[in-house]
């Protein structure tokens, strides 16, 4: 019985260097007849000899193309030349050629913070860059993504309505607001300054027409200084007969806040000069005095 043959032989995998799982994008630059064609694509894997990648077109082994390769960082992209060793089903393989220092230390440092992939296991064919079995795991960028549920169609009507309230609600807040400014438009912006008087009538004619008439009250701080006197305030009368403004010209204070308390109650005829109403300023006196104590 003639010997059995010996098992053929497989060659280790030509991987020196551990390869970086990099999807980003890319563009390939390929030279044909003279004029430029670029091939977009993404890379797969990463590594400091080449790149694999998935094109939107095909290339040829052995083609020296351009690359260039938009990672997360630096900002500017990563621009290299390299040759196409591998290219089967938009999928290839290309190694890099005239690495700059600059170049090969940023892939390096690049490296030390991207995932690493799983090496092929020893005995399976040694690949290429880029060829067939270089990926260990599908791409997470081809896996399928799970459809989010839908809404069911109450929830979405029920939103719908709220948003609707709440934007009938905004346009009624809205032209509430308008009105009032509008409203606030028409006001003079300082009553005290519309009202300016128009002439200066005496006391004694001012106080024949007194209409009301409200007695101050005697405040009670003032009780233990027995404080009394005629305090006189300068008043501003509208055309409507009440007071408009009014400020005290002597007297202490308690007692000149107690007077402008009475006096705001205060109602007059209105002052007519030729049977027109005026706003008129006058003085008016009003007299404190310490109320009597009962004893007993």
């Amino acid at each position: 019985m003639p010997p059995a043959p010996p098992a053929p032989q497989r060659n280790p995998s030509r991987r020196c260097v551990p390869r970086y799982r990099a999807r980003a994008p890319l563009d390939v630059t390929v030279l044909r007849s003279g004029l430029p064609e670029t091939l977009p694509g993404r890379s797969i894997n990463l590594c400091e000899r080449g790149v694999a990648a998935v094109l939107s077109g095909e290339l040829v082994p052995g083609e020296a193309v351009g690359v260039e390769i938009r990672l997360p960082e630096p900002a500017s992209p990563l621009r290299l030349r390299a040759l196409v060793r591998h290219h089967d089903k938009l999928r290839c393989g290309m190694e890099f050629v005239s690495l700059s220092a600059e170049q090969l230390a940023f892939l390096r440092q690049w490296a030390r913070q991207a995932p690493a992939e799983r090496p092929p296991a020893a005995s399976a064919p040694g690949p290429t860059l880029g060829g067939k079995g270089s990926e260990t795991t599908t791409p997470t960028g081809n896996a399928p993504q799970p459809r989010r549920p839908r809404l069911p169609g109450w929830i979405r009507l029920l939103i719908f309505a709220a948003l609707l309230l709440l934007g009938i609600f905004g346009i009624f807040l809205w032209r509430w607001n308008r009105g009032w400014r509008e409203l606030e438009s028409n006001l003079p912006a300082n009553s005290s300054a519309a009202e300016q008087p128009e002439a200066r009538v005496p006391a004694e004619t001012m106080e024949k027409l007194i209409t009301h008439r409200v007695d101050p009250d005697y405040p009670e701080a003032a009780r233990p200084g027995n404080l009394q006197g005629i305090i006189v305030l300068d008043v501003i009368i509208g055309r409507d007969g009440s007071v408009v403004e009014m400020h005290p010209l002597n007297g202490p204070e308690m007692l000149a806040h107690a007077a402008m308390d009475a006096l705001r109650w205060w109602r007059f005829e209105p002052y007519r000069i030729d049977g027109k109403p005026l706003i008129v300023e006058t003085t008016v006196a009003v007299e404190f005095k310490p109320p009597l104590e009962f004893k007993p």
